[in-house]
């Protein structure tokens, strides 16, 4: 049952969380690309089709969740519109459990361990210093010594 669970929770995280995922603020958000882009199409084999009922057509059920599961692969075949999403094999599933994090400056998931290596990399920034009135420019106040 743990087992079965946790297959579960890995399969609909690896269909969201993926290296080249979409995402957007709610301005520039659009839903026919957040339902193919922002959605993998995880390749599995037969019979993990067959067990999944067929959630690995993610995307296809994204655009239309009135597609069965039994036609999401013939829904993905005849549309050309779904041979363009992410596409994941397995392998690809098992590392996309490492992306934690939204880089906003390289549009894309990254790993703890790539947001502190950025993070080292970028230059330091220093804080206001106060002015003569006790505020720091911009108007903020500076706390007194």
């Amino acid at each position: 049952m743990l087992l079965a669970g946790s297959a579960g929770v890995w399969l609909f995280y690896v269909q969201h969380q993926f290296d080249d995922t979409y995402w957007q603020s709610s301005e520039n958000w659009r839903y026919s690309a957040a339902a193919l882009q922002g959605s993998s199409y995880l390749k599995l084999p037969r019979v993990l089709r067959f067990f999944t009922g067929n959630i690995g057509l993610h995307h296809v059920h994204h655009l239309s969740a009135r597609i069965p599961n039994y036609n999401l692969q013939r829904a993905h075949d005849e549309n050309p519109i779904f041979h363009n999403v992410p596409t994941l094999s397995l392998r690809d599933g098992l590392r996309a459990v490492r992306l934690k994090l939204w880089d906003e400056e390289r549009g894309r998931l990254v790993t703890f361990d790539q947001a502190r290596a950025a993070s080292a990399a970028a230059p330091a920034t220093t804080d206001p210093q106060p002015t003569d009135s006790g505020t720091a420019p911009g108007g903020r106040a500076t706390r007194s010594a």
